[in-house]
């Protein structure tokens, strides 16, 4: 059992800044790839950026891509995401997740956070 908690969430307007954390507990951390989630209003749960259990292997989507890192310490069992000029697109829930093998499929992951919200006003 792996519990995920995530913070650094909050309220900010577009072009701004925020860095996520999500800090693992239980279990061997650095045995998991780990990913970022998040889910808006009437939307289904989405996949954001995922990151190998290594650190030298990551995915991202689309809509994130030069925009958000994601990176992760294993010394401290914490992976990051790092955003950067933030659209209010963004807005949503974000949820940190453990799985087993580096992946994008949400149905891959076994642990997931409670998550943190993150808006973004233009």
């Amino acid at each position: 059992q792996v519990n995920l908690v995530e913070s650094g969430g909050g309220s900010v307007r577009a072009g701004a800044s925020l860095r996520l954390s999500c800090a693992a507990a239980g279990g061997t951390f650095s045995n998991y790839a780990m990913g970022w989630f998040r889910q808006a209003p009437g939307n289904e749960r989405a996949f954001v950026a995922a990151i190998n259990w290594s650190g030298d292997s990551t995915y991202y989507a689309d809509f994130v891509k030069g925009r958000f890192t994601i990176s992760r310490d294993n010394a401290a069992n914490t992976v990051d995401l790092q955003m950067n000029s933030l659209q209010s697109e963004d807005t949503a829930v974000y949820y940190c997740a453990a799985a087993t093998a580096l992946t994008t499929n949400a149905k891959t992951f076994n642990f997931w956070g409670q998550g943190t919200q993150v808006t973004v006003s233009s």
